[in-house]
């Protein structure tokens, strides 16, 4: 199973039908044959994971479908509808490595054993919802983890990417290799403190980490 990313930056005069889209986008992509899972996305800087972060001109899109299904999604009305309104598209074709927890109920990213084995840049996507009793104090620790994450060696793209303002947040960031994102997560003293907090705090109430293998990256961010 493949998952593609689509990221979109658009004009103001096109935030009104993109809102729409969020809302209904999915009825349409979960009619393409094969498709197992789909996501419209909000975007953000992922600095604070508040709503002061949201970037309401970059939006997104996650599909999960048969690689003979990418040339339909590529040639969808609503792909086709989202690149008739952007400034720019940015598309990425993945092939999952490993995926630990749930989505929505789901464990979407079926891994390819092919991949497990392939070198050079990967893709990771975070993602969790929130503890309503959490959020602020989740929101408070944030900011040092996303300063790490920013300043990382072999960091190539972040971005902040959602289902909801609140609540339902993650990222989606690009590296140069499988080192650099593991010493990031695991050698950074800000994640590591993160993560003993996950764990002391219960701030998640479902979450989700994946790493892909990258098959093509196409356009512009």
């Amino acid at each position: 199973m493949t998952t593609v990313v689509y990221f979109w930056k658009i004009p103001s005069r096109s935030i009104p039908t993109s809102l729409l889209s969020m809302a209904f986008d999915r009825f349409a992509i979960k009619r393409i044959r094969g498709v197992s899972f789909t996501k419209s996305l909000g975007c953000g800087s992922g600095t604070k994971f508040t709503p002061s972060d949201a970037d309401i001109h970059r939006w997104g899109l996650l599909v999960c479908l048969p690689e003979e299904g990418l040339a339909l999604l590529d040639n969808s009305s609503t792909v086709r509808r989202w690149r008739r309104r952007a400034q720019c598209e940015f598309r990425v074709v993945l092939d999952p490595i490993a995926s630990h927890g749930k989505w929505s109920g789901k464990s979407p990213f079926i891994c390819n054993e092919e991949s497990k084995a392939s070198a050079g840049e990967i893709a990771t996507i975070t993602r969790a919802r929130i503890s309503p009793l959490q959020i602020i104090r989740f929101w408070k620790s944030i900011p040092p983890v996303a300063e790490s994450l920013h300043s990382s060696p072999g960091l190539l793209l972040s971005i902040g990417i959602g289902e909801a303002p609140i609540g339902l947040q993650g990222t989606f960031s690009l590296w140069s290799s499988i080192s650099d994102m593991r010493n990031f997560a695991f050698k950074g003293e800000a994640h590591r403190l993160a993560i003993t907090d996950t764990d002391r705090f219960h701030w998640y109430s479902e979450e989700l980490f994946a790493r892909f293998a990258i098959r093509e990256k196409r356009g512009t961010f």
